[in-house]
């Protein structure tokens, strides 16, 4: 895992936009993982300013989206359908024939997992993963006690993440999501996490042991995920002071090649 630690919401913005460009320019046909909630917002926000600003082209990019609730019309504003076209794709070049969210009104839920899963080898298989991070440690919806080998599923949401997500214990119960399986077979991955209500599922996942009850701590096998965060959301981290010398000194370790 290489852990960055930045001053603020914008640095981090700036640094994952900035690696998620470096990818479609080396790869224009790059296919995305993508997430949503929160920390993403700001991500998708500098994507599309540098899309406007001509420094990236959408055009010949596949993406996929971890999950999508169950049970509600594509269109209902809590999708994950709609949050993707009214933060990203609506405003970029991307062509709707490549993007790919996981149905949320699924005839037969069994065989839609699985053309999502043949789908993705399809088209090559995920190039970089966007993650974040749920209170309980969750990433996509593989709640606590997620097999860290499941393929892309139905999930039960917890209590906490209903109230983390809705405010309360009423919203969509179930979801299609993406396994954990199928999330570390991704080439590279880079989880999002921001603020202080994220410093102990962090610490958990980056320093903890690898286990079920913190699905994100799978990423620890990962031979190349990035965990890019602000302070707040590393203050827990016993190592936050080495893993920033080693972010700080990095082009030396690279200019050592």
């Amino acid at each position: 895992m290489e852990i960055i630690i930045l001053p603020s919401h914008k640095e981090v913005n700036k640094e994952v936009t900035k690696r998620v460009i470096s990818i479609i320019k080396k790869k224009p046909d790059s296919v995305l993982g993508l997430a949503t909630g929160r920390s993403m917002l700001g991500v998708y926000r500098s994507l599309v300013e540098a899309y406007k600003e001509n420094k990236v082209d959408f055009s010949a990019t596949t993406t996929f989206n971890l999950d999508e609730y169950i049970g509600l019309l594509p269109d209902n504003p809590i999708t994950f359908y709609s949050y993707m076209q009214e933060n990203l794709f609506n405003h970029i070049n991307i062509n709707p024939k490549n993007i790919f969210i996981p149905p949320s009104m699924p005839d037969n839920i069994e065989k839609e997992c699985q053309l999502y899963e043949e789908m993705i080898k399809k088209k090559g298989g995920i190039d970089l993963q966007l993650l974040g991070i749920g209170q309980e440690g969750h990433i996509g919806f593989n709640e606590p006690s997620s097999s860290l080998q499941a393929r892309t599923r139905v999930k039960t949401l917890t209590e906490e993440t209903l109230r983390d997500n809705f405010g309360s214990y009423k919203g969509p119960r179930f979801t299609l999501t993406m396994g954990i399986g199928t999330i570390m077979e991704a080439r590279e991955i880079i989880l999002v996490a921001l603020g202080e209500e994220k410093a102990r599922p962090i610490a958990d996942a980056v320093e903890g042991p690898v286990t079920a009850s913190c699905p994100a701590s799978a990423l620890q096998f990962h031979p190349l995920a990035k965990i890019i965060i602000d302070e707040e959301a590393g203050s827990l981290l016993k190592r936050k002071n080495y893993y920033k010398w080693v972010w700080e000194h990095k082009n030396e370790v690279e200019n050592l090649e």
